[in-house]
């Protein structure tokens, strides 16, 4: 049996490959670079990253379903009004972060890059959308009017994405917020 070490030298290649890859995406665009490209970025061998990853597709997959995944999490403030505020205030200061607008192009390209990469956003839906309901169920059980799952997207989601993908106005926690209340009110209508 393997055992896999979660820090030292295996950690930190792939925080640079990982580094290398969002910034490659924001620089040149998903499918304009490749595994030598990032290797050279992150200052390993391109053998370390078909070892992990076996290719381009998968290492691409990867950084941007760890990305989505840990930057996206699910508040929990007593309210349903409270946890969709902080929410959409987390996806919008996320997306204006550093290399938050190259992983949301990057999660763009990947569900229109063949089984690999419409698999990985299934998959990242379908946790999106168990976390999504855990948070509605809770203030369900708090007995507070909850939105569905889909109006977060619809709603939250869906605006501040647009905004961001086609350079529509800053996407600050104000107007997340704003977001967020109206489909609070909707729900309680």
């Amino acid at each position: 049996m393997t055992v896999r070490r979660t820090g030292g030298r295996s950690a930190r290649v792939r925080d640079a490959v990982h580094r290398a890859v969002a910034e490659l995406v924001a620089e040149r665009g998903h499918g304009a670079f490749s595994v030598a490209d990032v290797a050279a970025r992150a200052g390993v061998a391109d053998t370390s990253i078909y070892r992990r990853w076996g290719g381009l597709e998968a290492l691409v997959t990867d950084v941007a379903m760890t990305r989505l995944a840990a930057d996206f999490p699910m508040p929990d403030t007593g309210s349903v009004a409270g946890d969709l505020r902080a929410y959409a205030e987390g996806v919008a200061r996320d997306v204006r972060g550093p290399d938050g607008l190259a992983v949301l192009r990057l999660v763009v390209a990947l569900s229109t890059a063949g089984p690999e990469g419409l698999a990985a956003r299934d998959r990242f839906v379908a946790e999106r959308g168990r976390q999504f309901e855990a948070m509605l169920e809770r203030a369900r059980e708090r007995g507070e009017p909850a939105p569905e799952a889909l109006d977060i997207v619809d709603h939250i989601l869906a605006p501040l994405y647009v905004r961001a993908l086609f350079g529509l106005g800053d996407l600050t926690p104000g107007h997340a917020a704003e977001l967020a209340d109206r489909l609070v009110a909707q729900s309680r209508s």
